[in-house]
């Protein structure tokens, strides 16, 4: 019998401790449909589905890493214009942040979120071309090799790559 209530889905005091989100965030997101619970009782209680559970941590994620939420909104709202395929964006496919930029990444491809133009600048292409043509000034590119490290991974969907100054 206690299988039945996680078969609809965790309930709201389940997500807020899971996640660190309050009560209050998960309800106005709910409102905002920022991320809705993929499930409701008989009674009108949310169920989160898991997928629903990485969503809101990649949402909070974001926010903790100075994403808007009108950025997040914004972004939620355009892929799922863009990828009409996705019904949960953050956490069906990859996400990055850089400063206040937010890229996803769908079938290979670097997205901005909110434009839906694909990012195409290929950092690797443009270091072998220097490294062909201008050899005398490769160590410029390895010297700026803390812009390309690897970016701090936050869950397994979100990667966060801190704004360089």
């Amino acid at each position: 019998m206690a299988n039945t209530r996680l078969q609809n889905g965790f309930s709201r005091q389940q997500v807020a401790n899971i996640t660190g989100l309050t009560a209050r965030q998960l309800n106005y997101w709910r409102r905002t449909e920022i991320i809705k619970p993929s499930n409701t009782t008989q009674g009108g209680h949310a169920r989160y589905a898991f997928t629903d559970l990485i969503a809101l941590k990649t949402v909070k994620q974001l926010l903790e890493h100075g994403v808007s939420l009108q950025k997040v909104r914004k972004s939620i709202l355009a892929l799922l214009k863009y990828l009409p395929l996705q019904q949960q964006p953050f956490s069906e496919l990859k996400v990055i942040a850089t400063g206040d930029v937010v890229l996803v990444f769908h079938q290979g491809v670097a997205l901005d979120a909110v434009t839906g133009q694909e990012w195409i600048l290929e950092v690797a292409d443009l270091e072998k071309e220097i490294a062909l043509h201008y050899p005398e000034s490769y160590q410029l590119v390895v010297e700026q090799e803390d812009l390309f490290s690897a970016p701090h991974q936050v869950s397994d969907n979100t990667i966060i790559k801190k704004k360089v100054s």
